[in-house]
């Protein structure tokens, strides 16, 4: 895919390249000729002339003549040395990067065409309506105005947009922020994933606000599990969420763990193998990062870490001979010499986030506070 790609890659990189003026002669030549072309009208015959050129070219370089002429400049890049005689693990790396870097292009894929979908959607209508505002100018414009004005009127912005104010939008990026309208539209419109997160913060704040609605003069029988929003209190497998992990009522899972995360506890600081790993479900609430052992018997195998007493919390790699990032989340507190390990986990990465996410909340509040 890249090795096929790549043709139509570095011409990208080198249109870019001479939008930001990489080589100030050329771009000055090519702004000057375009420009002229524009204004006598030879723009569509400048470009098919320049296809025709292109496609000789090509037609000489598969005859064997060997021309390093390009209309555009072109941009080296630093090309990396093959690798030979991976091991294993170095070959188990490679298919994981492979992976990723497909993903993430495939990813970009699927963004802009969620775009696009979402904007002729009326998803974000202050978005779509400026669309069909500069569609119906255009419209009537063709109505009324000569072609040639049009296309004189379009070709003079694209080569002024192109070379000049491009180049200094992305010099100074504040201004493109705040004057680049394509820039600022293409940024605002939405992705599908972007929906579906809106929607469930949005429902999950209607379920916060009922929930602190029915908290105000009405108290739960005990025994009561909560059910959406229809209750007080979160039931896990082996009771009240409250009285599991002895915390007062208003303490419950957040939306995004409700059901928790399956991981297991690896605890460095003993020795006993019992003590040192246990499987169970880690919860987030409000201030507390809560572990609910799956074994049945005393609840001291519980844990509950305070968010304010961390003091570090990272990605964790449990065994150093894996290849990739690993799937565990090392947390650091006072009480342990060694950091506590939530490894095994599936969703690592949406349960790094929401921690980390809560945490800095936590913290900044509390010493918004105090100050």
């Amino acid at each position: 895919l890249e090795r096929g790609a790549k043709p139509v890659t570095n011409f990208v990189k080198n249109l870019s390249a001479l939008s930001d003026w990489y080589s100030i002669y050329t771009s000055a030549i090519a702004f000057i000729i375009y420009m002229n072309a524009v204004w006598h009208g030879w723009a569509i015959p400048m470009f098919l002339f320049l296809a025709i050129l292109r496609l000789s070219l090509n037609y000489l370089i598969a005859r064997g003549w060997r021309i390093q002429w390009s209309i555009v400049p072109e941009v080296s890049e630093p090309m990396e040395p093959p690798k030979e005689d991976l091991t294993v693990s170095e070959k188990f790396q490679l298919v994981l990067d492979v992976a990723q870097k497909a993903q993430n292009l495939f990813g970009k894929m699927a963004d802009i065409l969620e775009k696009i979908k979402n904007l002729f959607m009326w998803v974000q209508p202050e978005i779509t309506q400026k669309l069909y505002i500069s569609l119906w100018a255009a419209f009537i414009a063709s109505c009324f105005l000569p072609y040639r004005i049009i296309g004189l009127a379009m070709g003079l912005y694209a080569g002024i947009k192109f070379f000049l104010i491009d180049f200094i939008f992305k010099r100074c990026p504040r201004l493109r922020a705040k004057y680049d309208t394509p820039y600022i539209i293409w940024t605002s419109l939405p992705t599908d994933p972007q929906l579906k997160e809106r929607s469930n913060a949005t429902v999950s704040r209607r379920l916060q606000t009922a929930a602190s609605r029915s908290y105000v003069g009405s108290s739960a029988p005990a025994g009561i599990s909560k059910d959406e929003d229809t209750s007080r209190f979160h039931t896990t497998k082996r009771g009240n969420f409250h009285e599991v992990f002895n915390l007062s009522e208003n303490e419950r899972p957040l939306a995004v763990c409700e059901n928790g995360w399956r991981c297991c506890l690896i605890n460095r600081d003993r020795k006993m193998p019992t003590d040192y790993i246990r499987n169970g479900v880690l919860y987030v609430t409000e201030n507390y990062l809560c572990f609910e052992s799956s074994k049945s018997g005393s609840s001291k195998r519980n844990k509950v870490i305070k968010l304010t007493d961390i003091t570090d919390i990272q990605k964790y790699k449990v065994l150093s001979v894996l290849p990739g990032s690993g799937m565990g989340i090392a947390v650091s507190t006072p009480s342990t010499q060694k950091p506590l390990v939530f490894g095994a986990m599936v969703h690592r990465d949406e349960a790094f986030e929401t921690i980390f996410n809560q945490y800095v909340k936590i913290t900044s509040a509390s010493s918004s506070s105090e100050s």
